[in-house]
């Protein structure tokens, strides 16, 4: 073998080396990032299992949620704001909040909101066996069902966090997985009017939007953004009535639609 070749070789075995170590960097880098973003893992997300993020409407419909994992300072609030617009939205509530405010859950339910699951103890289910999600899930149900007498069809992963096993945990008690395309970022104490901001600037036709019964500036912002949709044309209803019934497909942004 004469000098030439032989760098050659010493070169591809080194390239070869290099990109593996490399990968294994990305990919040890990157998952915890692109996992529950389907719009960025693209073409392989149509191997995986996806809540519904959105939903494919020709007509303006849009959902309000809020999830109540803590505090309770401002539910009999928002309830009373909704009430005022005669908006329907869907709660997606904690087993151990329910236990510590089942008056609030009542009061809900009675409002005409639905109330589903947020799970029993806001654990992070990806490192839960698909026994212990099935538990965790009826766990909460039971509670939610004793209180308001209807059982909860929808569950939204606590953090948003979820994998394929919990999608197929959820789903195999007939439960259908909820996450959101419109962040209000409530959470974050940003003011009214940049929540309101936001959320109208990103809302679009079959937008599940985000919110905490517990932020400090929602119950400030959401008048302005219901009047701010209904101008716009939108119909605000819960989240099982802005899902596609029958046979759907979801595709690899989270969007669900018929085939």
């Amino acid at each position: 073998m004469n000098y030439r070749m032989y760098r050659m070789k010493n070169w591809v075995r080194r390239y070869k080396r290099e990109t593996i170590i490399l990968f294994a960097l990305c990919v040890m880098l990157g998952v915890p990032w692109l996992i529950n973003n389907p719009a960025i893992v693209g073409a392989a997300a149509t191997q995986r299992e996806l809540p519904i993020y959105c939903v494919q409407r020709d007509n303006k419909c849009v959902s309000l949620t809020f999830d109540a994992a803590w505090g309770n300072e401002d539910t009999q609030q928002l309830i009373d704001i909704l009430g005022k617009y005669n908006v329907k939205a869907t709660f997606f509530v904690v087993g151990f909040w329910a236990d510590k405010y089942p008056e609030s859950v009542k009061a809900l339910s009675d409002a005409g909101h639905e109330v589903m699951s947020h799970s029993d103890d806001h654990a992070h289910f990806a490192r839960l066996s698909t026994e212990q999600i099935i538990k965790n899930l009826n766990t909460c149900n039971d509670k939610i069902e004793k209180i308001t007498g209807v059982r909860p069809t929808l569950f939204r992963c606590p953090y948003g966090e979820y994998d394929d096993h919990v999608i197929k945990a959820a789903n195999s008690i007939g439960m259908t997985v909820i996450q959101w395309n419109v962040d209000s970022l409530d959470w974050k104490g940003i003011s009214a009017d940049e929540i309101t901001k936001r959320v109208t600037s990103k809302v679009v036709p079959g937008s599940i939007v985000l919110f905490h019964n517990a932020a400090a500036n929602t119950p400030e912002a959401l008048p302005g953004i219901i009047e701010a949709l209904i101008k716009d044309g939108y119909q605000i209803v819960p989240v099982s009535e802005l899902l596609l019934q029958g046979e759907y497909k979801i595709d690899h942004t989270g969007m669900q639609y018929k085939p």
